[in-house]
């Protein structure tokens, strides 16, 4: 399963230069973990780091225009940083998988003269086929929708040749709409297998809006494979797994169940029309509850256990304040989950989240952590807290993560 070591953020609200993990020109910076947790106060720009992969999967989808002008962002001139000219910029250091050379993906978003938003340039690098160390070499590069492509799995740019030497594995870009990523477009075709896989990698990226009420809407018949963003088709999904994985289901409701104080069983109920109905047998209780007449923490907990249990897992999951409605002991138990699912099984999903609940930072370790301040210009930094070495050193010690935050040991000193 491919995962993102590291990623950098230029000029997007107040996260005007911040960078997590490892990039190519960081080579010895710690890669993120399969769970990672950004953790920091209210307005230290947790919500805007949420939102930047946000932004950054809607301009694949509908174009960099309709993705600045979405109602949360309000267009390209809101979202630029304060007093920047330069353009709005992402950096994204990945692999496809262990074994193979990381891919550097970089996207400059600016606007024209017309004042519309449009894709300055457009960057995937790698190093070549057996080379360890060195720089690695475009096999895209646009600039203004304009630029080369090289196909196959290991062509690369070579500077070292004479202009028309590698002409039979390159190819002249020139994009129709600026406005549309050049991935978007290349990542359809056969040849470049490695676009199509890194367009793919970033369609299936999974952020969570999970909405309670959504959730308790009676569904509409005819079961669904995955759980889309808001949790309104949780009926259906539950529909496509008792059809699909009827043995397997039954185990991962028992599984669930067990997760969720009060919570004796969980099994399902099908109506005349063929909907499939979640019932939760709470141990107070002689008849079950409908999931429409549960809570939200229950609804919300069962969602993010059932989203981990997907046969086919995205890659990469955001979600922003999963403790949101939560009781405070089921914070430990979802962080253990999640990270138990991202350091699992081949098809698992790489976890970020951003949060400002110590219990739940209490079950993860320092190399999970980053922490997002407000500097005194009003822009964001980040910091590792297993940069901390009296915050390693506690924790060597048995002291909980979560404890030593609310204490301000991770505060800035």
């Amino acid at each position: 399963m491919a995962q993102i070591e590291g990623f950098r953020i230029q000029n997007f609200r107040s996260l005007r230069d911040v960078t997590l993990g490892r990039l190519y020109g960081a080579p010895t910076a710690p890669v993120l973990t399969p769970l990672t947790a950004v953790i920091g106060k209210n307005g230290a720009g947790k919500s805007t780091l949420f939102d930047a992969f946000g932004f950054i999967s809607d301009c694949l989808t509908m174009g960099v225009e309709a993705a600045c002008d979405q109602k949360q962002r309000g267009g390209f001139e809101r979202l630029r940083s304060m007093g920047a000219a330069a353009p709005i910029g992402f950096e994204i250091y990945y692999r496809e998988a262990a074994d193979q050379r990381p891919i550097t993906y970089e996207l400059a978003i600016d606007v024209d003269s017309s004042g519309r938003p449009f894709v300055a340039s457009e960057v995937l690098k790698q190093r070549r086929r057996n080379q360890r160390q060195g720089r690695p070499f475009p096999f895209l590069r646009l600039a203004d929708g304009i630029g080369m492509v090289w196909a196959g799995e290991d062509a690369v740019e070579r500077p070292d040749l004479k202009p028309g030497e590698e002409s039979n594995e390159r190819d002249v870009v020139r994009l129709t709409d600026p406005r549309q990523l050049g991935i978007a477009t290349l990542g359809t075709l056969k040849d470049h297998p490695r676009i199509e896989r890194f367009r793919d990698f970033l369609k299936g990226w999974y952020l969570s809006y999970f909405q309670p009420d959504a959730a308790r809407g009676l569904p509409s018949a005819g079961p669904q494979r995955h759980l889309n963003i808001h949790g309104d088709n949780l009926g259906n999904v539950v529909q496509f797994m008792q059809r699909e994985h009827k043995d397997r289901f039954a185990s991962i409701l028992a599984r669930i169940a067990e997760r969720i104080p009060g919570i004796k069983r969980i099994d399902t109920a099908v109506t005349e029309d063929k909907r499939v109905l979640l019932r939760f047998n709470d141990s107070g209780f002689q008849d079950p509850f409908f999931a429409q007449q549960m809570s939200d923490g229950t609804l919300k907990v069962f969602a993010y256990l059932l989203l981990l249990e997907d046969p086919d897992p995205p890659p990469f999951i955001c979600i922003e304040e999963p403790e949101n409605g939560l009781y405070h002991k089921l914070l430990d138990v979802l962080a253990r989950e999640f990270r138990a699912h991202a350091t699992g099984k081949a098809r698992s999903s790489q976890i970020f989240v951003t949060t400002h609940q110590p219990y739940f930072v209490d079950a993860l370790a320092p190399e999970e952590v980053w922490i997002l301040e407000k500097a005194e210009d009003g822009f964001s930094v980040v910091r590792h807290a297993s940069d901390l070495e009296i915050v390693r050193n506690l924790v060597a010690e048995g002291l909980p993560l979560g404890g030593l935050w609310y204490s301000d040991y991770l505060d800035a000193r």
